[in-house]
């Protein structure tokens, strides 16, 4: 571990549980205001362009596509700089800039103005993620990463709960932009939490690591970028776990953004009228996810292929139902569909965020992420252009289905293969894994 996980072998120094880490609580509490910010910001975006504006579905779909191409010029970059620079100052450089970013939205009057100012934003969450998930790893006990993962997951899916929630109840009084007004509020907060963290040691584990696996570099000589990009591909592809948790991931996601930034598009088809089902039917994935990754929490254990292929299924099968929905359909298929996706999105989000935290060596976690992002930003730029086109040619509720289906078959493959993709390796509590390190 690095000087701030286990820099003393003393193991009494070790707290006995992750919440007497102050650093990861403030880091958590942080993580916690941006993320809120960020699902309270987006259901308002949502609902602004697809119902104020009525942007047709391919406008719509340049949304994520201007997300992506942030995540595609320097993910991988991103992910070096986070194993190689102090973490928490590109955290805050990042909530800095998306604080302003998110002030300047407020002012935007169409999808012109607003998708170079979406690009500029998510720049600086391809430099975030990276360096949040490598200082995660650098901060807690190793036996401590499953609850650490768990507990970020449970703050995400919380705020895919509160924000659209409240974002749903405070569109009936007040405007979309004073909605994004809050996210910069959160960002805000979040970065002058960071900045309590900014005299914290980093950075020991990448250093150990270039020094042993980069000999070539020379004595007194950094590795190159280059270097060290293609440390974090070499080991991707040398170790099975973490090869076959990423192809099946880039394949769901692959599927899954042709249609996910589509939403709008099927509750404006089937909710004309009700401009809040869509919030509801967010919050129920939200309130699914949570109650998942408790249950996760709770058993302390679950094989990665029913973790990954389980939830894919789920996710697909939702998908796939919600497509058969009309305007004559209850309003409480929307929730019971939502709360599907969720338990189907807190399965696969937290073992694989899990797999790649522990599999992958210490000092490169920030490039394993980076490629992560570097790699689901490619696929953005295509897959929503793609099921704008396909919804414009057959419908939302037909593509809706007909990708579920196929995001369906693929969970179905992964837990007919899984001793195959994943040998029996599993999700341990932080009390088996105290016995595996100390024995």
């Amino acid at each position: 571990m690095t000087t701030l996980s286990s820099a003393s072998s003393n193991a009494s120094k070790r707290p006995a549980s992750v919440w007497a880490n102050k650093t990861f609580t403030r880091m958590f509490t942080a993580y916690a205001m941006a993320s809120f910010g960020e699902w309270f910001d987006a259901f308002a975006i949502e609902i602004l362009v697809a119902y104020r504006w009525h942007a047709d579905p391919f406008m719509i779909a340049l949304i994520p596509v201007m997300m992506a191409l942030p995540g595609i010029v320097l993910g991988s970059f991103a992910g070096v700089i986070a194993d190689r620079w102090k973490k928490v100052n590109l955290m805050m450089l990042a909530d800095a800039a998306e604080t302003v970013l998110t002030i300047l939205l407020l002012f935007v009057p169409n999808m012109y103005w607003l998708l170079p100012l979406l690009l500029l934003r998510a720049a600086m969450g391809v430099i975030r993620v990276p360096a949040h998930q490598a200082l995660t790893r650098q901060v807690v006990w190793k036996d401590q990463l499953l609850k650490a993962t768990s507990y970020n997951g449970l703050v995400n899916q919380f705020s895919k709960i509160a924000g659209p929630l409240l974002g749903a109840v405070a569109l009936t009084v007040i405007s979309p932009q004073l909605c994004i007004a809050v996210n910069a509020l959160t960002r805000l907060v979040s970065g002058i939490l960071l900045f309590t963290l900014k005299d914290i040691d980093q950075n020991t584990a990448a250093e150990k690591f270039e020094e042993t696996q980069c000999p070539e570099g020379g004595e007194g000589r950094k590795p190159s970028f280059i270097q060290l990009w293609k440390q974090g591909w070499s080991v991707l592809v040398e170790r099975r776990l973490l090869l076959s948790s990423f192809i099946v991931n880039m394949t769901v996601t692959l599927v899954i953004l042709m249609i996910d930034f589509q939403f709008p598009t099927l509750y404006r088809e089937i909710a004309p009228n009700n401009e809040s089902l869509l919030g509801w039917m967010i919050a129920s994935t939200g309130v699914g996810a949570v109650l998942t990754i408790l249950l996760l929490n709770r058993l302390g254990r679950v094989r990665y292929g029913i973790g990954i292929g389980g939830g894919v299924a789920l996710i697909g099968a939702a998908f796939g139902c919600m497509g058969l929905l009309s305007p004559e359909s209850s309003e409480a298929w929307s929730i019971v569909l939502g709360l599907f996706i969720g338990i189907g999105n807190g399965l696969t989000i937290v073992t694989y965020n899990y797999v790649l935290q522990k599999e992958t060596p210490e000092g490169l976690t920030g490039r394993i992420f980076g490629i992560q992002n570097t790699s689901a930003s490619t696929m953005m730029i295509a897959a929503p252009l793609i099921g704008g086109a396909l919804i414009q040619g057959m419908g939302v509720g037909k593509v809706f289905f007909m990708l579920g289906i196929v995001v369906l078959v693929i969970g179905a493959g992964c837990l007919a293969f899984q001793r195959l993709l994943w040998p029996p390796y599993q999700v341990t509590t932080d009390l088996q894994a105290s016995k595996e390190v100390s024995g």
